[in-house]
């Protein structure tokens, strides 16, 4: 991150900061969510210290259907020069986002991508970067955490969100490719996805629970299945006996696992991967060439041990207002 805002400092003093200053982003996350809400922080902060301008537009619910007319929305303002946006399915808004670049709007993809998220060799490569976690290696620390928990046996359920999301999938394809290598006496239920439902993830979690009496853990993919697995674990008063392992570190995630309802926490670094992007549209403007076209920002993995450590705690998603 030092090394792109460097460029970035550099790039606006050889080519002049009145070149940054004309810049408008249009900043349009997947869905209203802790996650996305701590990304467009980063955003805010990133547009404020260069000095451009950002134009955001949060959809309420996830979905093509929903991202996909705002997005042209944004396309025919006619005032953007970049969008920062984590698209909500990795093939069907390939055609959308691309019809913006024809506009003569850059863009950046953070937290998901397009295609296979190669963007020099894979079949899309029009994004300038994508910025955000290495899902799958989140999936396998998930699940490595998980098995620790529940002696390495038993029965597990994945609770995830949409299907065809590069996020979430890589989640889920970590987590079963652990359980499967290194973990044989665990077996695997699901995943069901909640449609970024928090309330049906609990009705599915709840009916799992009542099917399999012997399920030993849950991993939930992001804020609303950990939010809705977490629920129904307690629900049926089985916090401590079911663990839960919960991908994305909001408030209630930390609560339950002060409560040792919750096992393990995946925060990820939604603040960054706003800012850096924001950084990367600047530098691009300015003139930087040499933009790595992936960033992985990284996790920190919280448990009950690390928890009040204050150099993991500023990782727990803090949310302006709440």
């Amino acid at each position: 991150m030092f090394a792109i805002a460097a460029a970035v400092t550099l790039a606006m003093a050889s080519h002049g900061a009145h070149a940054a200053a004309k810049i408008k982003i249009g900043f349009l996350p997947g869905v209203v969510d802790p996650f996305y809400q701590v990304m467009q922080v980063g955003v805010e902060a990133a547009a404020k210290d260069l000095g451009v301008d950002v134009v955001t537009q949060v959809p309420p619910t996830w979905g093509v259907d929903v991202q996909t007319p705002i997005l042209d929305s944004m396309v025919a303002r006619g005032d953007l020069n970049y969008i920062i946006t984590a698209p909500t399915d990795k093939d069907q808004m390939v055609g959308p986002l691309k019809a913006a670049v024809d506009a003569g709007i850059k863009v950046i993809t953070v937290d998901t991508f397009l295609g296979d998220g190669d963007y020099v060799n894979g079949p899309v490569k029009f994004p300038i970067s994508y910025i955000g976690s290495d899902n799958t290696e989140g999936g396998r620390i998930s699940a490595r955490g998980l098995a620790k928990a529940i002696g390495g046996k038993g029965t597990v359920y994945i609770n995830s969100t949409n299907p065809n999301v590069s996020s979430v999938e890589g989640r889920e394809k970590g987590f079963k490719e652990v359980m499967e290598k290194e973990y044989p006496n665990i077996k695997v239920l699901g995943p069901d996805y909640n449609l970024d439902d928090p309330n049906k993830a609990t009705q599915q979690t709840a009916a799992v629970l009542e099917r399999d009496s012997a399920l030993a853990g849950v991993f939930g993919t992001n804020v609303f299945s950990a939010q809705g697995a977490g629920a129904a674990v307690v629900n049926a008063g089985l916090g401590g006996h079911v663990q839960v392992v919960a991908y994305d570190a909001t408030k209630l995630a930390i609560e339950l696992l002060n409560k040792g309802v919750v096992t393990l926490v995946l925060a990820q670094k939604p603040y960054d991967m706003g800012y850096m992007a924001v950084q990367f549209a600047v530098a691009d403007a300015a003139g930087v060439t040499s933009l790595p076209r992936r960033v992985e920002t990284g996790f920190a993995i919280i448990d009950k041990e690390n928890v009040t450590d204050p150099a993991i705690s500023r990782f727990i998603y803090q949310v302006p207002g709440k």
